[in-house]
């Protein structure tokens, strides 16, 4: 894995668990994301919780240190419209977990079908899913834009978690 500084596994160990071993090597941060074939959940947070918590089980038992563990409810992925939007309202719940939680949201289809947008006007709807998110409590977003969105990140930031000068 040299030159790796992080992977991403968006079946959260589910599909190829070798990715754990992979990550423990190299001692990097893992994502596990929230995917699923189906739309289909008993209770959606809950259910979406107890995948991801299996999954954080898995790498830990390949030997990911719990510090390199990030997690993804995975908006967009295995979710109708309406669950991506109750995850959206419900991201404080994943704080449960005792993980970082990264969304990526940037563009989706979500915003699309909400605002009747297609992809390349989905700016604002992007930064309104930012700032929800950190006010959530989520601590990382994967966006686009970078541009932009760290400055709605930065000042969602500052409103929620207290102003900090930036050092750059």
């Amino acid at each position: 894995a040299a030159g790796v500084d992080m992977l991403n596994d968006v079946w959260g160990l589910k599909k190829s668990p070798q990715m754990a071993d992979l990550a423990a090597k190299a001692s990097v941060p893992l994502i596990l994301m929230h995917n699923q074939l189906e739309a289909s959940y008993n209770d959606l947070v809950p259910d979406v919780l107890a995948s991801l918590r299996q999954s954080i089980e898995l790498a830990m038992a390949a030997g990911v240190s719990r510090e390199n563990i990030i997690i993804d409810p995975g908006i967009g992925f295995g979710k109708t419209l309406e669950h991506n939007l109750e995850i959206m309202r419900r991201l404080h719940e994943f704080r449960s977990l005792g993980q970082p939680i990264l969304v990526g949201t940037s563009r989706k289809s979500m915003i699309g079908l909400v605002l009747d947008l297609p992809v390349e006007d989905r700016l604002e709807g992007t930064a309104a899913t930012v700032a929800i998110a950190i006010a959530q409590g989520v601590d990382m977003v994967r966006v686009h834009d970078v541009r932009q969105m760290v400055r709605v990140a930065r000042m969602s930031d500052a409103i929620v978690r207290g102003y900090r000068p930036s050092s750059d």
